[in-house]
């Protein structure tokens, strides 16, 4: 999920979930938990706690509300709800008044708790609560702010609160007469915290003699674990009851349990089925699994079968990273890389191993974006996801030659694909069901430790060629819910507590489906473990948070702390290297930090704690993912050539144009909330004073790591879709190359961290699909042999599309549009030329907010400036010479120049005059004879720099 939709809050209408966020919005479950569920069937066992019991008698007159009264069929299906939250031991927080009336606590360990006819029956325990006038404690306010005005209620400190949290629960209001006011179950995730808040050991351990297993499932009644030889089928050859001690259940056996599997019986009341049940699943904290992950497999990570030759010198051969201003990232998904490339063995195409070649077309590609300078490749999703079935012998697919044979613009190619798009092994990812495993469809053997050590010879090889690994991870939401659901683990363990519910009960979809809470203590830390397990376990190098915004702020410091602590010594890795970053995107139930201080952009200005701008990519290509698809911007033609869509009248254009460029030069300064430049209409302002169009603030960032400026990802259109459907339809092909290369050189020449989508530098093409998480091979192909850039295979999937069809197919169907192999051959070398400049000089890689304020200067600005043009220049100091220091040895100054124009402009600037400046040494070796032509004349400071170009402009030390 993603970037698709992926805009800060000032593209949120205010009920809107980003459809980008969830490629899964089509799934038809996504809705479920929103509504009162139905009741289960099966009852519990027998419980070891003595309860008194008796009958309460309600009146059928009952009231859900101060001001209103309610039905008795309404006071019924009160229980259906969670209106009430046990917040600590002590306290019952709920939004209802007692006055003179009385409150009461409810509890039934075989779950029949039942209201007829205004009688609540079927409890084994009654327990009167006192109303405490205060407001709820501080520390509750802080963790449960979206309750903060609920009213407290006393729990007796006799109350035996370990074995009530065991049982079904609710409270219900009495006036004084004794009649039933109000009824409601409740949430436990705040005295969950409160009593069994956990840092032992967790999951399998290993030691010499045996293997211990341990469960965090306080409200558990019984936890057996059913030991099996085989992956799949058969009886378990043991099945162990597991004892509890402080809501941990665990037990020990033997050694020859290695290279069996279990999963876990676990008997619990499931509040979306009001029942007690016996769930089935896998360890929340297995390291290795069975093919779709439906049992755990007892793996030990350090046994010496599953460690790659040099894999303990690897940490001392990573490329290295002398400061994150250094990185970056080069997007790439797994299967794409290489199934479709002939070079590699078809046993291989699409997996783990098609990294570890030596000469294959994807790697010799890595090798050239490599040694041209980037430093990192990030994975998209490659956990263990649901959407493709890790057994390969089921995938269905169609045939190649058949979609090869039909129109461009034909429907057919999607219709094929529509109809196998949940069968065969295409997906991004984003639906997570077990984090801490590798994904088994990647893997030469779904079962048994393969996956394990193929994972780890894919980061090896990786690095080996110079590339550091990110892991896009997905702790926001999770694939599966309830106590039957196959892709559900953590919410059969301990229901209700993993997921984040609102004020009712039900699970909270925002993120798409299954939204997790990450302010519960044990959720915070099992995504911190596995942020730990990731690094230490397989000596990943970064991550990037999937829709991180919801997550909380404390989470992600968390997790930057705890990877801080990890030293080569003593974990064998430096945990000083690992960057990360996310979408910091405020929406949804914790926008304005809703549910607590979340990790959204704003809210981690001075972390170090990097986050995507979705400014510069909206201002760059124009519009956003939630506007019109042919809002032109920077570089696509807004004002200077105009497409068919009303942008409203030349000023109009003209302010807009203006302003985007405002944006793009925020984020060529890193997008600094305290950067200091003069705006369109002559005024110095900062950075946070450059305002979106409803008032917030563009730059968001302490420090230059804090940004990742990107123009696409993989969500949303390709970069060259996006500028083929923006611009207008009589330009050339060449010119859509050009702008093209221009998006990806003003990204490349930026302050912060670049972010690049894999086929930027091919002019990728997925036919125009808006989002392809689940649109197959075919339309998400890559070819790194150069001949084809996937431009017009059909119309793409009507699911996301068909509403922008009628633009797609007249462009699909002409010709016209799609590159030659010189086109993409040019493309790539323009790609490297940029990642070559970047590194050239420190001075593009600045890195402190103090060195871009004193160096980073842009020059066509004001009332007078010039529209569709860029100027940039960063001073280096000289030795000696009292001022700037000096960074670079090379170069003392640098000016960038990008003309968006369709015609050469000349830039004459006073303050740059005689400088001896020359067009960069690489462009001047370039291949492109159009950028050759760029030129700069001493005396007077003019810049000539021909349309739709980039030009990088030295001043040569030698020349002191």
């Amino acid at each position: 999920m993603s970037l698709l939709f992926s805009s800060s809050l000032h593209f949120f209408p205010p009920s809107a979930f980003p459809t980008s966020l969830c490629y899964q919005l089509h799934h038809p479950f996504a809705a479920f938990s929103s509504s009162p569920p139905a009741a289960g069937t099966s009852l519990s066992p027998g419980f070891r706690h003595n309860f008194r019991t008796g009958p309460l008698y309600c009146s059928p007159s009952s009231s859900m509300s101060l001001e209103e009264s309610t039905s008795t069929s309404q006071l019924e299906d009160s229980l259906l709800y969670s209106r009430a939250f046990w917040v600590s031991k002590h306290v019952i927080a709920w939004n209802v008044e007692v006055e003179s009336g009385s409150c009461y606590l409810f509890a039934s360990k075989m779950a029949t708790l039942r209201v007829e006819d205004g009688v609540v029956e079927g409890y084994d325990v009654k327990i009167r609560l006192e109303k405490d006038r205060s407001q709820l404690p501080e520390n509750v306010i802080k963790k449960f702010p979206h309750i903060q005005n609920y009213c407290p209620f006393t729990v007796p400190p006799a109350s035996d609160v370990e074995a009530l949290l065991k049982c079904q629960l609710a409270v219900a209001t009495f006036n004084s007469y004794g009649e039933c006011k109000n009824i409601t179950c409740l949430q436990l995730p705040g005295v969950l915290d409160d009593l069994f808040s956990y840092e032992g050991p967790l999951g399998a351990i290993y030691s010499k003699e045996a293997v211990s297993l341990y469960l965090w499932a306080p409200t558990a009644q019984a936890v057996r674990a059913q030991i099996f030889r085989d992956p799949v089928g058969g009886m378990p050859f043991e099945v162990i009851p597991l004892e509890e001690v402080d809501g941990i259940w665990r037990t020990k056996g033997p050694k020859s349990w290695k290279g069996c599997y279990y999963e876990y019986e676990v008997t619990v009341y499931h509040p979306s089925t009001l029942q007690v049940e016996k769930c089935f699943t896998t360890d929340p904290y297995s390291r290795g699994v069975s093919s779709d992950g439906r049992r755990t497999l007892f793996v030990d990570l350090f046994s010496d079968d599953l460690i790659p030759k040099g894999w303990d010198k690897l940490a001392d051969e990573k490329p290295p990273v002398d400061s994150f201003s250094d990185i970056s990232i080069y997007e790439l998904h797994v299967r794409d890389f290489s199934i479709s490339d002939q070079s590699v063995h078809p046993d291989l195409r699409g997996g783990y191993m098609a990294f570890t070649l030596q000469d294959s077309a994807g790697i010799n590609h890595l090798k050239k974006l490599s040694n041209a300078g980037l430093s990192h490749v990030h994975l998209l999703p490659t956990f263990q996801f649901g959407g493709v079935d890790d057994d390969k012998t089921k995938w269905k697919f169609v045939d190649t030659e058949l979609l090869e044979n039909l129109p461009p613009d034909s429907a057919e190619q999607q219709s094929l694909i529509a109809d196998i798009q949940n069968s065969d092994g295409y997906n991004w990812g984003y639906n997570p069901i077990m984090w801490g495993v590798p994904k088994g469809s990647y893997a030469s053997d779904s079962n048994g430790p393969c996956r394990l050590v193929e994972f780890r010879k894919m980061v090896q090889a990786l690095n080996q060629i110079g590339l550091r690994v990110v892991l896009d991870v997905v702790y926001n939401h999770l694939h599966g819910h309830g106590p039957f659901d196959p892709n559900s683990v953590l919410d059969k363990i301990v229901p209700g507590y993993y997921l984040r519910r609102n004020t009712d009960g039900f699970i909270e979809n925002s993120t798409c489906v299954n939204n997790t809470a990450s302010e519960h203590f044990m959720v915070e830390r099992m995504i911190v473990d596995d942020i730990l397990h990731w690094v230490v376990d397989y000596k990943v190098d970064g991550f990037r948070f999937d829709l991180m915004g919801h997550l909380m702020k404390s989470t992600m410091l968390k997790a930057k702390d705890a990877l801080r602590g990890l030293t080569k010594e003593k974990n064998g890795v430096d945990g000083s290297s690992i960057y990360i970053y996310g979408e910091g995107w405020d929406f949804g139930e914790v926008a304005k930090n809703g549910r607590g201080v979340n990790a959204s952009q704003f809210n981690l200005f001075g972390t170090g704690i990097g986050s995507f701008n979705d400014r510069v990519r909206d201002a760059i290509l124009g519009g956003s993912p939630f506007g019109h698809p042919l809002q032109q911007g920077f570089v696509t033609g807004l004002l200077l050539e105009p497409n068919d869509h009303d942008h409203g009248t030349h000023e109009v254009a003209e302010s807009m144009l203006a302003v985007s460029k405002d944006h793009i030069e925020v984020a060529m300064a890193a997008n600094l909330r305290d950067y200091i430049l003069t705006n369109f209409e002559g005024k110095e302002v900062k950075g946070l004073e450059v305002l979106t169009h409803d008032r917030s603030p563009v730059a968001y960032a302490s420090c230059p790591t804090e940004t990742v400026n990107y123009v696409s990802a993989h969500d949303n259109e390709t970069l060259f879709d996006i500028v083929s459907l923006k611009t207008p339809r009589n330009i050339t092909v060449d010119d859509r190359c050009r702008i093209n290369h221009l998006a990806t050189s003003i990204i490349a020449l930026s302050q912060g961290i670049p972010f690049f989508h894999c086929g930027d530098e091919l002019l990728r093409s997925k036919s125009m699909d808006r989002d392809s998480y689940n649109s197959g091979d075919w339309f998400n192909r890559l070819d790194f042999t150069y001949m084809t850039n996937n431009w017009g295979v059909g119309l793409p999937l009507k699911e996301k599309n068909q509403y922008n069809w009628p633009l797609i197919k007249p462009r699909l169907a002409d010709p016209s549009f799609k590159p030659s192999k010189s086109h993409i051959l040019a493309a790539v070398e323009n790609f490297t030329n940029l990642l070559q400049i970047r590194y050239s000089s420190p001075l593009f890689r600045l890195k402190t907010s103090n060195a871009i304020q004193k160096r980073v200067r842009f020059h066509n600005s004001g009332t007078s400036l010039i529209p569709g043009l860029i100027v940039m220049s960063i001073e280096d100091g000289h030795n000696g010479i009292p001022g700037l220091s000096q960074l670079d040895s090379t170069y003392s100054y640098i000016v960038v120049v990008v003309n968006a124009r369709p015609t050469e402009i000349s830039f004459p600037c006073p303050a740059l005059r005689a400088k001896t400046l020359q067009l960069h040494p690489i462009q001047l070796m370039s291949t492109d004879p159009v950028v050759k032509n760029s030129t700069y004349e001493p005396s007077t400071g003019c810049f000539m720099v021909p349309p739709r170009t980039t030009s990088v402009f030295v001043e040569p030390r030698m020349h002191e």
